[in-house]
């Protein structure tokens, strides 16, 4: 069995890729990590996600979008499947919400957030929009990175 799939791998460009790249993220995460510092970072996290209920509810999806990876890599996946990119992120909110009564005021649930390694954490929450016409709620999962000294979301799954 072991020998099929190196054979496989070894014919396959893209699996040989995510194979590398898996490979690469499970080495960066072998350091040692302290229960104090991870509570620093998991407060660093947290308070980006409270800049970003605050302007989700002032109506600026372009301050909100600030907790989120400025990158052609970022992953957004909702009902309609994945897309890629901070911009393409941002005008899809700017499409779905197009004003400051349709995204209402936001909340954040976050039911766990868990360090995978130093620099990378694991959030699982649910969202909830007051407006006045419904009060929609979902979940989320959320993978944090923290680029450049600044925890960013490197990819989005929300559901409705």
């Amino acid at each position: 069995m072991l020998e099929e799939i190196l054979i496989l791998v070894s014919k396959n460009e893209t699996m040989r890729a995510i194979i590398l790249m898996l490979t690469l993220l499970l080495l960066s995460c072998f350091s040692e990590d302290t229960s104090q510092n991870s509570e620093i970072e998991k407060q660093a996290i947290k308070s980006v996600m409270k800049m970003q209920e605050q302007a989700w509810s002032d109506g600026d999806i372009d301050a909100f979008m600030e907790g989120y990876w400025k990158s052609d890599s970022l992953v957004f996946i909702g009902r309609n499947g994945p897309t890629y990119g901070w911009n393409t992120t941002k005008e899809n909110y700017k499409k779905g919400y197009p004003d400051k009564d349709a995204m209402g005021q936001l909340t954040f649930d976050v039911i766990s957030l868990e360090p995978l390694c130093d620099d990378i954490y694991t959030m699982l929450g649910k969202y909830t929009l007051i407006r006045e016409q419904d009060t929609p709620t979902g979940f989320f999962t959320l993978l944090w990175k923290k680029v450049n000294g600044n925890w960013v979301i490197i990819s989005d799954h929300t559901s409705g």
